[in-house]
């Protein structure tokens, strides 16, 4: 009976104890030469395997489907549906652990997830994945400190100052209450003077300058320390039955804690990043707003919540941030007559970890004062670079004057990539077909968007072109090989972007040209295709289930390059995924290699 069989490797990693002695009971280790089949088609199979040293082929016909290592189990699929599909060689030397059929039949019949991991589709394997993540409460009531939470800035009116004044302050400061300090008495008494103060004002059918703010404010203040715990904070709003407190520093006023603030740090950081930025009355201040964000989804990803649902928090956040920088930035005039948009994965609702930046401003035709343009834009760019997001290698940014243009001028750009599709205007169709506005008149984008999508023919000439991406991107990586070498260090890295992901997102963008769909999101082109029935349903969910693990596999390996103060690289060293992550990787790539497969033959892609 082996003692070295490792229960940390997937699927024996969701085992109880007993099941892990019945696995200890019932397991023999088998070997077999280099080049023999392991398994043949239509065999019979009897034991599942489990490597230890070597590495096994799986082939379909002639085409190389998997390369199996060290930890990895085959052939679930082929045990459980009674027949091999399949072929298995050893490609050198292996030895591995056989798990007898019997065993295996009863683990999956009292453990669902170790089925679901062992021989389910990739979508079944996901989930079972996620039932079995560990969900640790975070922020918590009893743990938190009030200085962690959001606290709003405290502005100070005098008693004797008239009510249009906290009128004046409520309004340019976008706040809904001051406090007040009354020096009538021998010492200074600290108030508050709120809405429903200016409410209960109001009906004394007076003009608000010959109203005193002291005579309807509360003194009666409730306050916290700023070293509290929220829990304390909460149990005086609730006893006190208020919305807010003050928070003190021994004798010094630090700030405001509204009740929605508590919650909502609470139940969601984000919204304490939102109100930041809605509150921030300079760049520099959105600047701390801009740093949290990543420290967010270090928290959002350790708790296990979907990259989908990531993604789309973080585009919400993104999109304030630009639209509250772009705010403080622009005139008035600016803003109401142009449209600030993004590209790219931001522009798709799939960006995680900050990236270049690729932006664009859309300028009304009637709009005539360019060094304003200039100055605004320069400035907003540079912004974004202090916040942490990089500059754009092509230069696919508002302050490049070819991304900074007037309608009429957009439109002519527009025209021209689609009537001479050259690989740059192919590139930059690929580029403003993600196009989202996100701050200023959207209706400018839409104009154009629509114009663009009236002029595309059905010439399956261009569409191929545009489709062959998916082939070039992916015949200069080699990412297929560099995934199933054997051992070979300078071979375990993987750009996750050009393994898959561009094939993916690109692929479906194609189809949403041709088939002239407006939306931005890959999920939501897709959604449209199968609506169209131009997909089938299932191999939109597997290509969006393979989009998303990617996506969340690369979210992973960035988040430890940050932890280690590298730089993002978009890169994974295959030989330090887990057992798991190797194995859906697997699934993922050749869910991508599929649908590659099927782009191919749709566009007509050999002719390309």
């Amino acid at each position: 009976m082996p003692n070295a069989f490792n229960f940390l490797a997937s699927p024996f990693d969701c085992l109880t104890e007993k099941e892990k002695e019945l696995v200890r009971n019932s397991v023999d280790i088998a070997y077999f030469r280099e080049g023999e089949s392991i398994l043949r088609v239509g065999d019979q199979p009897t034991h599942l395997y489990i490597i230890i040293k070597g590495y096994v082929r799986q082939v379909d016909g002639s085409e190389d489907v998997a390369i199996y290592g060290p930890e990895d189990t085959f052939d679930g699929r082929g045990l459980i549906t009674g027949r091999v599909s399949d072929q298995f060689i050893a490609v050198e030397e292996v030895i591995a652990y056989q798990l007898a059929k019997a065993t295996v039949s009863e683990l999956i019949a009292n453990n669902d997830n170790f089925g679901s991991l062992l021989f389910s589709d990739l979508s079944k394997k996901l989930n079972a994945l996620a039932d079995r993540h560990s969900r640790h409460e975070i922020n918590s009531l009893s743990m938190a400190r009030v200085d962690q939470a959001f606290l709003r800035a405290p502005y100070f009116l005098n008693a004797e100052d008239h009510i249009f004044s906290a009128v004046k302050l409520f309004n340019s400061k976008r706040i809904n209450n001051v406090l007040v300090r009354d020096q009538s008495g021998p010492q200074v008494r600290l108030g508050i003077f709120t809405s429903t103060s200016l409410t209960r004002s109001l009906l004394e059918e007076k003009p608000l300058t010959e109203l005193k703010i002291g005579d309807f404010s509360n003194y009666n203040l409730v306050t916290v320390n700023s070293s509290d715990h929220l829990s304390d904070a909460l149990v005086a709003m609730l006893r006190r039955k208020v919305n807010r407190v003050v928070v003190m520093n021994d004798d010094f006023v630090v700030g405001i804690l509204e009740q929605i603030d508590l919650l909502s740090y609470v139940s969601n950081s984000s919204s304490l990043i939102i109100q930041k930025i809605i509150s921030a009355d300079s760049v520099e201040q959105l600047k701390e707003a801009a740093l949290e964000i990543t420290q967010l989804i270090k928290i959002l990803h350790s708790n296990g919540t979907k990259v989908s649902v990531i993604a789309k928090l973080v585009q919400e956040l993104n999109a304030r941030l630009f639209e509250r920088t772009w705010a403080l930035i622009a005139s008035e005039e600016l803003l109401q007559n142009s449209c600030l948009f993004v590209m790219g994965s931001e522009g798709r609702g799939e960006q995680l970890l900050k990236t270049d930046q690729d932006n664009g401003l859309i300028i009304q035709d009637s709009f005539l004062d360019k060094a304003l343009v200039k100055e605004c834009v320069g400035k907003f760019s540079e912004a974004l670079t202090d916040f942490g997001y990089p500059e754009c290698p092509g230069r696919i940014m508002v302050n490049n004057p070819e991304w900074c243009m007037s309608v009429s001028e957009f439109k002519a750009n527009v025209k021209r990539w689609l009537m001479t599709p050259s690989t740059d205007s192919l590139m930059y169709l690929a580029i403003f077909l993600d196009a989202h506005d996100i701050a200023g008149d959207g209706r400018l984008l839409k104009e154009i968007k629509d114009e663009l999508f009236a002029n595309i023919s059905d010439n399956q000439f261009h569409l191929m072109r545009f489709a062959s991406a998916v082939e070039l991107i992916s015949a200069q990586t080699g990412w297929w090989n560099k995934l199933w070498s054997m051992g070979d260090q300078n071979s375990n890295m993987v750009n996750l972007k050009k393994a898959g992901i561009f094939a993916i997102v690109h692929g479906v963008r194609s189809l949403a040209l041709e088939n002239k769909i407006l939306v931005t999101s890959t999920a939501e082109r897709m959604a449209k295709l199968v609506e169209l029935n131009q997909l089938a349903e299932s191999v939109a969910s597997e290509v969006m289930d393979s989009l998303y693990f990617l996506m969340g596999l690369k979210l992973k390996v960035g988040l430890s390059e940050i932890d280690l103060n590298k730089e993002v690289s978009g890169f994974i060293d295959t030989s330090k995924l887990t057992s798991l992550d190797r194995d859906l990787l697997k699934e993922s790539l050749s869910v991508v290699k599929r649908f590659k497969t099927y782009l191919r033959q749709h566009f007509r892609l050999d002719l390309a």
